[in-house]
């Protein structure tokens, strides 16, 4: 019983890729129903409508799993990183990942409150701090470019409204 148990453990670590099948499988699923929920209406034109890309995304989902399942199980493994720039032995850097978290997070707290373009602007500058900038002049500049440019593009090119906060009437 005990080499069974073995053997079945083997056999899962060494076919572990299956897991992705699954997961690629199951959110093809999810892709494919809720795309068919998605009401159409009668003033919808010619044959491509809103639910053309969920179906044809979600379908291409469900390919991908059964071909890399089909693969795994006929004995094909995906081949370790090599790492080209990056030290594989390093410990992960739970403090860049924390910092860009709380950047995330900040700009989801306070974008209802103070507007895109100024959480906007603390996303950008936190991500650049995180991630390793500490010019003081310059990453404040840049963020506020990119989030002014990003609000912009948004609100008024695409017709995405953003909340502008206190800079509703200025932008």
């Amino acid at each position: 019983m005990n080499t069974t148990r073995t053997s079945r453990r083997q056999w899962l670590r060494e076919h572990s890729e299956l897991g992705i099948c699954l997961l690629l499988g199951a959110l093809g699923a999810v892709v494919l129903i809720d795309a068919a929920t998605i009401a159409t209406d009668f003033t919808q034109r010619g044959p491509v409508g809103p639910k053309t890309v969920p179906l044809i995304i979600g379908a291409l989902l469900l390919v991908v799993a059964v071909l890399l399942a089909r693969d795994v199980l006929r004995g094909g493994r995906g081949e370790a990183e090599a790492g080209e720039d990056v030290d594989l032995d390093a410990p992960s850097d739970w403090r860049t990942v924390l910092m860009l978290t709380a950047a995330f997070l900040a700009n989801a707290a306070l974008i209802g409150i103070i507007g895109f373009p100024l959480s906007g602007m603390i996303l950008f500058w936190g991500s650049a701090y995180a991630l390793g900038s500490r010019n003081t002049v310059r990453d404040p500049i840049i963020s506020a470019v990119l989030s002014v440019g990003t609000y912009v593009v948004f609100n008024h090119l695409l017709g995405v409204p953003l909340p502008g906060g206190p800079l509703m009437g200025v932008l």
